[in-house]
């Protein structure tokens, strides 16, 4: 790879993997979208690095993150994570993720999916930064949209999802394309999203004329 990498992923070959191939290319999948929500939730107060090296315990222990099967669980589940050291064993962010797959299922009977419920909080090009320098990539802790879409997703039961917290799932899941100007997965990532059509909230318990309500410059912009 040619170039200079972003430098949050050090030299670490599973966090340089993440960030070549996962960082920031737009994901419309609801498993994956649920999967990073719950993880940056567990990530609290860790660090990613720790939470990707038990990512693959994570998935096995949360049945895949599919979000039906995860609502289901119950206290005997609960008992099962709080004893699987493959995992971050905390009561809270166990009992959150939980909560948080009956919220998301609220999110996709209302919206058709969560991939369109979060899309809608994709940020205008110019409220993006001109050019994206290490500088301005530190002034981007948290932002109008992840303020607004932390706020939504809580409102919508969810818990450990903090402005701070939803942007970075905004930053992972490529509702913003965060890589340096100088690092060449960014060229990579405005290809992805070139060709991508962020979801539209249209779909069981949705009014027919939904995707309407959606701004037009959130339907296929490459930032």
């Amino acid at each position: 790879m040619s170039g200079e990498r972003c430098w949050w992923c050090g030299e670490d070959p599973l966090y340089v993997a993440y960030h070549d191939h996962e960082w920031g290319f737009p994901v419309a999948d609801d498993r994956r979208l649920f999967e990073k929500l719950v993880l940056e939730g567990f990530q609290s107060g860790l660090s990613w690095l720790t939470i990707l090296r038990k990512r693959e315990n994570f998935r096995r222990a949360f049945a895949g993150f599919e979000i039906a099967a995860v609502a289901g669980f119950g206290e005997a589940d609960v008992a099962r994570l709080l004893g699987d050291a493959g995992i971050v064993r905390h009561r809270g962010k166990i009992e959150a993720a939980i909560a948080n797959a009956r919220a998301a299922l609220g999110l996709i009977e209302r919206h058709g999916s969560l991939a369109a419920f979060v899309w809608r909080f994709e940020p205008p090009p110019q409220e993006r930064p001109a050019r994206m320098t290490r500088e301005a990539l530190a002034a981007l802790g948290s932002t109008k949209q992840s303020a607004a879409l932390s706020k939504a997703l809580k409102r919508a039961g969810f818990s450990f999802v903090g402005p701070t917290t939803a942007y970075a799932f905004m930053q992972a899941m490529g509702l913003v394309n965060d890589h340096l100007e100088a690092c060449p997965t960014r060229e990579a990532v405005r290809r992805a999203r070139a060709g991508f059509t962020a979801p539209s909230s249209v779909g069981p318990g949705c009014p027919a004329d939904a995707a309407s309500s959606r701004p037009s410059w959130s339907r296929r912009t490459a930032v």
